[in-house]
């Protein structure tokens, strides 16, 4: 197993406390590939997971958001043709299955849809106003002033 020291990075960074069992997470990789997906950046603030779900109906997938993490997961109901049918071979996975993916806090989810085996789910950043940089203006005395980003706004609109 790897190890890595990041206590040279965390002299100079703050809030990053997790940031040991983030990459213990993210180099222990996935043992289940099952189904596959594809995660696409379509802009500055637009994603897209695409999951190849052949084989499933749409009323048998279920797209979940539950406290920052996005739960797909699949489940094949039984159906009444399939008792009747002999297959040969039989290789479309129509396995259950459930995919988390953890979001960060300014990722929403703002749609899903289903077409020709793929289901995509339209992600956005959304970053609220008091997450946004602002400016701190260096004052003569030794009381900081801050300026906020809608206050710049304002003055400019004047």
């Amino acid at each position: 197993m790897r190890s890595f020291d990041f206590t040279p990075l965390l002299r100079s960074s703050v809030g990053f406390e997790n940031l040991n069992r983030l990459v213990d997470a993210a180099t222990r990789g996935e043992g289940n590939a099952y189904p596959p997906y594809n995660i696409e950046k379509l802009g500055d603030d637009a994603y897209r997971i695409s999951m190849a779900v052949a084989g499933f109906a749409e009323d048998e997938l279920d797209v979940t958001v539950h406290e920052n993490v996005l739960i797909i997961t699949g489940r094949v109901a039984e159906r009444e043709d399939d008792a009747s049918r002999e297959f040969l071979h039989r290789g479309i996975g129509t396995r259950a299955f459930e995919r988390r993916f953890e979001l960060a806090d300014t990722i929403k989810v703002t749609g899903a849809d289903y077409a020709n085996g793929l289901l995509n789910v339209e992600l956005a950043r959304e970053i609220p106003e008091e997450k946004k940089p602002r400016k701190i203006e260096i004052g003569g005395d030794n009381a900081p002033k801050t300026i906020d980003a809608h206050n710049d706004e304002d003055r400019e609109a004047a």
